[in-house]
């Protein structure tokens, strides 16, 4: 067993920060666990435009299921996230949005607005985000949007959403990505006091009592232990801390011990509190082609009036969407996953991408796609609560994953009035004399016709977050040091802490609370 002051289990969005952030000093010890590659073994992650490829990479994405989802007509929807150094944030659109102000008062005492900001500007500090150059299609989706209802926002982290839209922030320089993977870890790899072993899958937190002592994990054929003298940080992401923990003997015990797992503490929060931002995107063809590469913009809107938020804050996002960007590759990457559970593997994937891939080719196609531009509608402030459970105690197994689309009736019910503001939108002067003629799902005048198009449509946004929830309270899983409650030298650091989830992305927030993570655990060791 080797010794190390910190072993970090994640090289996402937080991890790398905590890694890199942590191993500062040159002294520090600091172990990197990453079950995926390194970033240099797919170069698409490290370009600005790569985006669409890390999309349909399978090394890139963790293909993920949920169960079936009742409320979205009994389908089971597609999970997936980044893996490899940098995660989500190595293979994700690039957006970077902090959220609204009133979305950190509904997090801990500590960690509100004006107690994060700082955090904020010490990650943009290194990162660098900036929007895209203005287009005219862009523009002519601003000033519709302004005819709906909505007022332009030159600066989408200023925290004031409610009504807002503008060029969103990206993290890109030139024709380079810049994940906290480049912007943090890349140079720190040299360092002789931190070690990043890829390919390497955690199996459990080691314990002496209440006490993390170091992590199990298996690399290549090998299985191995290492030992942390300070403190474990898992930063593992939503879909997978939690599944760490539980199979460490942290969870709901009744739970654990029906797969034969040794009970270590009996958290019931752990895999609870989960939930997403589900979407559906509105297509619209336009009288020319649309001038850009990039969804650059990002709007937010209160859509509907009878929810329990307070009244100015915004429940939903509206996202212009070109779909010369990346269309294709979407549908290569989400229309094999519509197959039956039975069929679907690499031999059905590889055929249904070849198709798509010969449909693509027509030049008739690629001009009508380059016309194509859609409203992509997200619920940015859900009611629904879902699980995380495991389904074995073996490490390699998927755990079971039931985000609750729609489980309560609130959700949908937003999602309608959302939906009609987009088509606001769509209808204002600009993007009519643009050229707005609605493709899918083309007019939907009856409301019950519409509620079913939405549940049958909907899928992830990537946004998973809440279950290792932060809070004051006992029932949480994480104090606000991000501490795991009941237990000793170690903590969860990354979207799964997150209590309820911000309006926007969730890429900002996750290196914000690894930038925190980083600062707080210094501040213990002092």
């Amino acid at each position: 067993m080797e010794s190390f002051d910190y072993v970090v289990v994640g090289g996402g969005s937080a991890g790398c920060i905590v890694a890199a952030e942590l191993s500062r000093d040159g002294k520090t010890t600091v172990l990197l666990l990453e079950c995926g590659d390194p970033a240099e073994k797919n170069p698409e992650t490290l370009r600005a435009d790569g985006y669409k490829n890390a999309f349909i990479n399978d090394r890139l994405i963790w293909e993920r299921f949920s169960v079936r989802q009742p409320s979205c007509g009994n389908q089971r929807l597609f999970m997936g996230s980044g893996r490899g150094v940098g995660g989500s944030g190595s293979v994700n659109g690039m957006v970077y949005t902090r959220g609204a102000r009133e979305d950190f008062a509904e997090w801990p005492e500590g960690w509100n607005w004006s107690d994060v900001e700082a955090d904020f500007e010490r990650v943009e500090a290194a990162l660098r985000p900036r929007p895209r150059p203005q287009t005219r299609f862009n523009e002519a989706f601003i000033e519709s949007a302004e005819q709906a209802g909505f007022h332009r926002e030159q600066n989408l982290n200023s925290g004031n959403l409610s009504g807002a839209i503008g060029y969103e922030h990206m993290n890109y320089e030139e024709q380079e990505r810049r994940s906290s993977y480049v912007a943090f870890l890349r140079e720190a790899r040299e360092r002789k006091n931190l070690r990043i072993e890829t390919g390497a899958r955690a199996e459990r937190v080691l314990f002496a009592g209440t006490r993390a002592t170091g992590v199990r994990f298996v690399l290549g054929a090998e299985t191995r232990e290492a030992e942390a003298r300070s403190e474990v940080i898992l930063c593992a992401g939503a879909l997978e801390s939690p599944k760490i923990l539980m199979l460490s003997g942290v969870g709901p015990a009744e739970h654990l011990r029906k797969h034969g797992i040794d009970v270590v503490l009996d958290s019931p929060g752990v895999g609870e509190n989960l939930h997403d931002h589900p979407n559906v995107t509105l297509f619209f063809v336009g009288n020319t082609e649309v001038d850009s590469n990039h969804p650059q913009l990002y709007g937010f809107h209160r859509a509907n009036p009878d929810t329990s938020l307070p009244k100015e804050q915004a429940d939903t996002c509206y996202v212009a969407y070109p779909a010369r960007s990346s269309l294709r590759e979407a549908a290569m990457r989400l229309v094999p996953t519509m197959v039956p559970a039975f069929l679907y593997g690499r031999f059905i994937k590889a055929v249904v991408r070849a198709l798509i891939a010969v449909v693509f080719f027509f030049g008739f196609v690629r001009r009508f796609i380059a016309r194509t531009w859609g409203i992509v509608v997200i619920l940015g402030k859900p009611r629904s609560r879902g699980t995380l459970r495991l389904t074995s105690a073996d490490p390699r197994a998927p755990a079971q994953l039931d985000p609750a689309y729609f489980a309560h009736p609130e959700d949908l019910d937003t999602m309608v009035h959302a939906f009609r503001l987009a088509e606001r939108i769509a209808g204002a002067p600009s993007l009519t004399t643009w050229g707005s003629r609605p493709l899918l799902p083309g007019k939907m005048s009856d409301e019950r016709a519409l509620r079913k198009w939405i549940q049958h449509n909907a899928m992830t946004t990537y946004h998973y977050a809440g279950t290792c929830r932060m809070g004051d309270d006992p029932s949480a899983v994480v104090d606000s040091e991000l501490r795991v409650r009941g237990l000793d030298a170690i903590r969860v650091a990354d979207a799964s802490v997150v209590p309820v989830t911000p309006v926007s992305a969730m890429n900002a927030p996750s290196m914000l609370i690894g930038a925190r993570a980083a600062r707080l655990v210094q501040q213990a060791r002092r």
